[in-house]
């Protein structure tokens, strides 16, 4: 009869909790002590950060009237690649808004024409900053102690730092039901950030507008030269009627505040107490669940250097007995 074929028993390593749990209590005080230092300094970081607001305003798409065109001119219009209808309709003006908002030659000029270099440094937005405990003669005497200090930077190094600053500033959302769009700034400075929102809403609302206006005034002036140059009565007509469709879209583009868009609600300078930033309850409770795990893994890691250099020991002194009875 075969006999039936067995695997051999491999013998598998078994994790004893209870010995876990005795090596965990007998190192109980190393823990609780990592877990006071690292909770203590997350508790004075979180109450020597300083606030920070939000400022946002709501914006909605204008709704434009399409100047009306003839059969003709519609098709000119539509061959040449022209939009005489609303912008909503065709582009997407949140998605505008964010590359303008990342785009740094756009950016560099709206700082520089807004001095906001000088109004986004420490120096200047200190006086409105708002602290649970204030911290700032602390590091200034940590930074003396180690010897640090403020770097000398040129102008178009200090320009490209607030340019990365601004982006982390900004932010813009678009709710894709409604259409309306949101622009918002986060800053310490509760007064600066309300500033900031109605800043770059003008500024990209006026970089838009120059452009497309740029667009008609030559789409114009290349169809009058056309107009004049043409002996077909039936392109004479469609000319003027496109030039006439150019000339009305660039009337209603000077109506309003704001070029596509309108506000449906204006920024705010935030109440004092509507904080958005720090979230100082949720950094103590992270720092202290953080310091738990990181005093039972290096309990644990002591622990297998202390049992690596025990076994390297008997290694060592089982060979030095072999190497005896050699002899």
């Amino acid at each position: 009869m075969q006999e039936q074929y067995q695997p051999p028993y491999i013998e598998e390593d078994e994790i004893d909790l209870r010995e876990l749990f005795s090596t965990i209590w007998g190192n109980k005080w190393k823990i609780i002590f990592l877990s006071i230092l690292i909770t203590s300094l997350a508790l004075v970081y979180a109450l020597t950060k300083p606030n920070s607001y939000a400022s946002n305003t709501i914006l909605i798409l204008k709704e434009q009237s399409k100047p009306s065109l003839g059969g003709g001119a519609a098709a000119l219009a539509s061959m040449a690649g022209i939009s005489l209808g609303g912008s909503g309709s065709s582009i997407d003006v949140g998605a505008l808004f964010k590359n303008l908002i990342n785009d740094y030659a756009f950016n560099r000029d709206v700082l520089t024409r807004n001095h906001l270099v000088q109004k986004l440094s420490d120096e200047a937005m200190e006086s409105e900053r708002v602290y649970v405990l204030n911290g700032q003669e602390m590091k200034r005497d940590i930074a003396k102690f180690f010897g640090s200090k403020k770097e000398d930077k040129d102008k178009e190094e200090m320009l490209f730092d607030t340019f990365k600053k601004m982006k982390d500033i900004l932010s813009i959302s678009t709710d894709k039901e409604s259409g309306a769009i949101t622009l918002s700034a986060t800053l310490e400075d509760r007064v600066l950030a309300k500033e900031l929102v109605n800043t770059y809403l003008k500024e990209m609302s006026d970089y838009i507008k120059r452009l497309d206006l740029k667009e008609i005034d030559e789409q114009k002036v290349y169809y009058e030269n056309e107009l004049a140059d043409t002996t077909s009565l039936d392109l004479k007509s469609n000319l003027t009627e496109l030039i006439s469709a150019l000339v009305k879209k660039k009337v209603l583009s000077q109506a309003g505040e704001f070029y596509m868009v309108k506000q449906l609600t204006k920024p705010e300078v935030a109440y004092i107490k509507d904080k958005t930033k720090p979230k100082r309850g949720l950094i103590i409770v992270v720092a202290f669940i953080t310091s738990i795990i990181l005093g039972i893994f290096m309990v644990f890691f002591g622990e297998f250097l202390k049992n690596s250099k025990e076994n390297g020991k008997e290694e060592y002194e089982e060979k030095e007995r072999e190497s005896e009875m050699s002899f």
